[in-house]
């Protein structure tokens, strides 16, 4: 029976990711002007916004869209996804697909759930 504990483990972990990553995101109908001031108040806050610096691996695009969105991301994951650390003044919302693109990865609680 100790020999399907890693293959349960793994089942588990691969049912969780697909049926519970979330993710922060920006939304798209808000003004530059919102998203700014949310940005900021997250990179405040807390997020790590290291990655959307000019030297990160998640500057280019250099839209506020794009930095907005990992900068709330990162909040979110980092307060383990509670209810209301995605909210922004209604200038972001969930979503289910990972909008992770090339060297740049969206942090997601999920990937670091560890069964061993």
């Amino acid at each position: 029976m100790a020999l399907y504990l890693p293959s349960l483990s793994l089942l588990i972990l691969l049912l969780l990711r697909s049926s519970t990553a979330m993710w922060c995101v920006a939304r798209f109908d808000v003004t530059s002007q919102a998203l700014q001031a949310a940005l900021d108040y997250a990179c405040a806050a807390g997020a790590d916004c290291a990655p959307i610096q000019p030297s990160g691996l998640c500057f280019l695009p250099n839209t506020i869209q794009a930095h907005a969105s990992y900068a709330f991301n990162s909040y979110f994951q980092r307060r383990a996804m509670a209810p209301g650390s995605c909210n922004f003044a209604g200038t972001s919302t969930l979503a289910k697909t990972d909008p992770s693109y090339g060297s740049c990865v969206y942090p997601n609680s999920l990937r670091y759930v560890s069964f061993m």
